[in-house]
Formats: C-alpha cells, sequence, structure tokens
C-alpha cells in the first residue's frame, strides 16, 4: 500500500466531530460585536416620556416668558443651546450616546455649505417661536402649530424632493381649512404673534427640507441627537449674536434673578432632556405610534392651557381644530395604515382585558376621570373659578416667600 492511500485511509478514520473541532474560527471571537441589547423599558414607557418632556418645554417656556416675566425670548434659546451644546460635548466623550457621529464623514466644507444654512432657519425657527409666546396662547399655538406638514410638503416641491401631486394637496387642503377655522374663532387673536408663529412655521418647514436632503445621502445618516451636537454651536452663536442687538443690551441681572437661576437651568435640562428621549423613542415604535402620539400630544396642551392659563377656546376652534388634526393624521399614515392600526389596538386591548379584566376597568375609571377633569377645566372660566388668577397668586407666593429667604 502506497504512502497516499494509507494517509487517505487515515484521515478518512477521524471522527467528524473531531476534525471539525479543529477548524479555527472564521470571525475572532474577541472582536465579534455583540447583538444590540433588548430594550430595557415596554415602549409606552418611551412613549410617555417623549410626550412629557416635549409637552413640559412648551409649558415651562411659556411660564417663564409669560407668567414670569422674562421677556427675553432670543437670550432663553440662546442658553437652550449653549446648554444643549455643554451637555452633547459631555455626553460624546463620557458615553456611547453620540456614536454615531463617528460615522459621519463631516467636513469644513460640509459643514460650512450645509450645517450653517440648517442652523440658520433652526435658530429663526427657535426665535420665532418663542416670540410667539409673547403673544398667543399654547392652544392657539398649537392649532397653527398644525399647518407644518403643509409648510413642509410645499418646500419639498419647490426644492425639487418631491413631485406636486394634486391628490396630495387635496388632502393637506383639509389641515389649512381646519387651522383658518380655528383662527376665526380665536378670541385673544394678536397679529403680531400670528405672523411669528407663521415666521416659526416657514423657517422649520426649510430646515426639515434641507434636513432630508443633506440625509438623503448614506454618508450624513444621523440620529436627532447627532444632528443637535453638530448644529447646537453654530445656533447659539447666530441666537446669541442676534441676542447682543435686540435683548442684551435691555436685561439686567435682577430680571434673571426674579426668574431664579435654578429655574432656568431646570428649564435648560428640560429642554435637552427632550433631545435624549427622542434618540431613544425612535426605533422602538412605529411611525404610526409616533404620529398619534404627536396628535395626543397637542391635544393635552390645549387642555393644559386651558387649565393653568384659563385660555378661552370657543367650540368654533375646537371644530376647525379637529379638523385640521384628522387631516393631518390622515396625510401622514393614510387610510389603510389607520385601519390595519386600530384593527390591531382593538385586538390587544381585548386580549388584554381576558387576561387583566381588574386592571382594564382600572384604566377605563382613570381615563374616564380625566375626561371629566379635562372637560371640566376647558369650562373653568366659567364655571366658578378663574385659573389666570390662581397663577398670577402662585407667582406673587412664591416671589415673597423667596423674598423672605433672603432677607432672614
Amino acid at each position: 500500500m502506497s504512502g497516499a492511500e494509507e494517509k487517505e485511509r487515515f484521515s478518512g478514520d477521524i471522527p467528524r466531530s473531531e476534525a471539525t473541532s479543529s477548524i479555527l474560527p472564521t470571525v475572532n471571537p474577541v472582536t465579534e460585536k455583540p447583538q444590540a441589547p433588548p430594550a430595557a423599558f415596554h415602549p409606552a414607557v418611551y412613549v410617555v416620556a417623549w410626550i412629557t418632556m416635549s409637552s413640559s418645554v412648551i409649558l415651562f417656556n411659556k411660564w417663564i416668558l409669560d407668567t414670569a416675566g422674562f421677556r427675553f425670548p432670543i437670550i432663553l434659546t440662546t442658553w437652550h443651546l449653549a446648554f444643549g451644546t455643554l451637555m452633547t460635548q459631555i455626553l460624546a466623550r463620557t458615553t456611547t450616546l453620540l456614536d454615531g457621529r463617528k460615522k459621519v464623514k463631516m467636513t469644513g466644507r460640509v459643514y460650512l455649505r450645509a450645517i450653517m444654512p440648517i442652523g440658520l432657519f433652526f435658530s429663526l425657527s427657535l426665535i420665532c417661536g418663542n416670540l410667539t409666546y409673547l403673544y398667543l396662547s399654547v392652544a392657539f399655538i398649537q392649532m397653527l402649530k398644525a399647518t407644518t406638514p403643509v409648510a413642509v410638503l410645499l418646500c419639498s416641491w419647490v426644492m425639487g424632493l418631491a413631485q406636486p401631486n394634486l391628490k396630495v394637496l387635496f388632502n393637506i387642503s383639509f389641515i389649512v381649512f381646519g387651522v383658518i377655522i380655528a383662527s376665526f374663532g380665536e378670541i385673544s387673536f394678536v397679529l403680531a404673534g400670528f405672523l411669528f408663529q407663521l415666521g416659526g412655521v416657514i423657517f422649520e418647514a426649510i430646515r426639515l427640507t434641507l434636513v432630508e436632503r443633506l440625509l438623503s445621502s448614506a454618508e450624513y445618516k444621523m440620529d436627532p441627537l447627532v444632528s443637535f451636537y453638530y448644529f447646537a454651536p453654530i445656533c447659539a452663536i447666530m441666537n446669541g449674536l442676534v441676542s447682543l442687538v435686540f435683548e442684551v443690551p435691555y436685561i439686567h441681572l435682577t430680571d434673571i434673578a426674579r426668574v431664579g437661576y435654578l429655574t432656568l437651568l431646570a428649564n435648560a435640562m428640560v429642554a435637552f432632556g427632550l433631545n435624549v428621549c427622542v434618540v431613544f423613542l425612535i426605533g422602538r415604535t412605529s411611525a404610526v405610534v409616533m404620529t398619534l402620539c404627536g396628535v395626543l400630544k397637542d391635544i393635552l396642551l390645549v387642555f393644559a392651557s386651558i387649565m393653568i392659563w384659563g385660555t378661552p377656546v370657543t367650540w368654533t376652534q375646537y371644530f376647525g381644530y379637529s379638523i385640521a388634526l384628522g387631516g393631518m393624521v390622515y396625510y401622514k399614515l393614510g387610510a389603510d395604515s389607520i385601519k390595519s392600526f386600530f384593527s390591531e389596538l382593538v385586538r390587544q386591548w381585548a386580549e388584554f382585558g381576558s387576561k387583566h379584566p381588574a386592571q382594564r376597568k382600572v384604566i377605563v375609571f382613570g381615563v374616564s376621570i380625566l375626561t371629566i377633569f379635562l372637560i371640566l377645566g376647558g369650562l373653568a372660566p366659567t364655571a366658578g373659578y378663574d385659573t389666570r388668577q390662581m397663577v398670577e397668586s402662585s407667582t406673587k407666593w412664591f416671589a415673597n416667600k423667596k423674598g423672605t429667604t433672603n432677607g432672614s
């Protein structure tokens, strides 16, 4: 028998398990990336956190600029952006939340030609948005913000990112029609505030369209927090320059002390926390859920404005805003997505009721009580107490308390 035949017979006698055990791995176990861990919380937790933070930012800003008398919206916006710049720099060096920036091929030319124009319109939208709080109620502002999808669509047509479509134009016309009805029903209509909010919507639409065009390239894909990492510094500088002309010459340290340094710090932390919540929310829920949650947030803000500041809202506004919200949901999702979502929602609710009947009854009872409370809150200005007077009394009490503490 030849040596070749002996080797052939010998190799054939080796058991398969032993043969395969000696094969080297194709991937180094040390360098192989582990799979992403599952979400630590239920998606509902992220949704509630986002709604809470987003609503808190709006109500907090309105309280500082209007109720607390800190009538310097550009300085407040600059403070938010400066604080956000500091926090993103800290997070980039201490956490992995901003590791996505390493995949972005950011150069000086790209920053100058893409990031700075977006930052300019971002600054203008923030300035106009905060100036609006000086003139209009939170409820009416949320109604006007419903036109943002319309402005974004028109900007995308003008910039060539989408082809004009008469069917889509007809769908979004319901949003415009509803907002027009709500505007006619507004009791405390102020033209200056309306124009500021209209400018804010237009600037925001241009910004979103520019961001869409930037993110259309795979080289510049980034999540909202990474985007804020790049946009916040230039926006803070732009807003700061504007505030130097229009607000800094008129502000005094007593204006800041009256609001409170800790209050302004808490306000900036809530504003930055919203950016972090958005990052955790994306990927945990579908586009349908995010759209409906946005609508829910807007509705809750309207009722919050009614209960906190006693904002009068007419039935004409309710009717117009309902049309606008319905048109926005239909435009963003479409009939098929809405039907499938609610069918799945009914199925899961029935399944939850069969497994947890007691908890289902508690939820129904809680929602019923909340609905009654919101309705009574909407009737509050004519139902026996003045919420505006309550807010003013609370503000005076805190001011007196602070004075007493400083005096002691």
